[in-house]
């Protein structure tokens, strides 16, 4: 994070917990080869993000997950970008399946909220926004992966529909350093603040 002290309301605040499913980053998922499951090892990522949400919640801030779900032989999944493609050839992330399920450790808990989605965006086209102004959260913290897909397309999103979005570097991973670095040191320069799990806690008063 830059030398400006990260400043967080929890009664604004709300947790956006997105795509921590086992296809998505555990060892045997159907994304395992892209090298995603190693990555958010590294970076903690399962850990920091259940920490941070065990946080959220006795501060009174809402914890949103965002789940991408498709139905078996993913009908109705445009096929028109490589990442589409992949998840139905992939059969991933199919409702009901291990595969789909969150990473053990981040399972919506009671007063948790789920959304579902289709695409890359946590926004489009799914209920997200709508909660987040029922919740009235105007302060978005998002965790999650890939943070060079899915993190930095809703994090642009929320920045446009008028939230102040902060990333959580160490709550959320992709398929390798490179990507990681491009998204929180390039892409998300003037979108986003970026900071730890462990500042955010601290800019939360915990």
């Amino acid at each position: 994070m830059s030398d400006e002290v990260l400043q967080l309301d929890p009664r604004r605040s709300a947790l956006v917990i997105q795509d921590m499913q086992n296809d998505v980053i555990i060892e045997g998922g159907a994304f395992a080869d892209s090298g995603a499951p190693a990555h958010a090892i590294a970076q903690n990522a399962v850990g920091n993000v259940a920490d941070l949400a065990a946080t959220c919640r006795s501060a009174g801030v809402p914890v949103i997950h965002v789940w991408y779900i498709v139905e078996a032989g993913a009908p109705g999944l445009k096929q028109n970008a490589p990442l589409f493609q992949g998840v139905k050839e992939a059969d991933a992330l199919v409702r009901g399946t291990w595969g789909a399920a969150p990473a053990e450790g981040l399972e919506a808990q009671d007063g948790d909220h789920v959304v579902e989605k289709m695409r890359m965006n946590g926004f489009y086209e799914t209920r997200l926004d709508i909660l987040l102004r029922g919740l009235g959260a105007d302060q978005l913290i998002i965790t999650g992966a890939w943070t060079n897909m899915s993190i930095e397309h809703t994090a642009r999103h929320g920045a446009d529909a008028g939230y102040e979005v902060v990333v959580a570097s160490d709550g959320t991973s992709t398929t390798g350093d490179e990507w990681q670095n491009a998204a929180l040191s390039y892409a998300m320069t003037n979108v986003a603040k970026v900071a730890t799990c462990a500042e955010i806690k601290t800019a939360l008063g915990s």
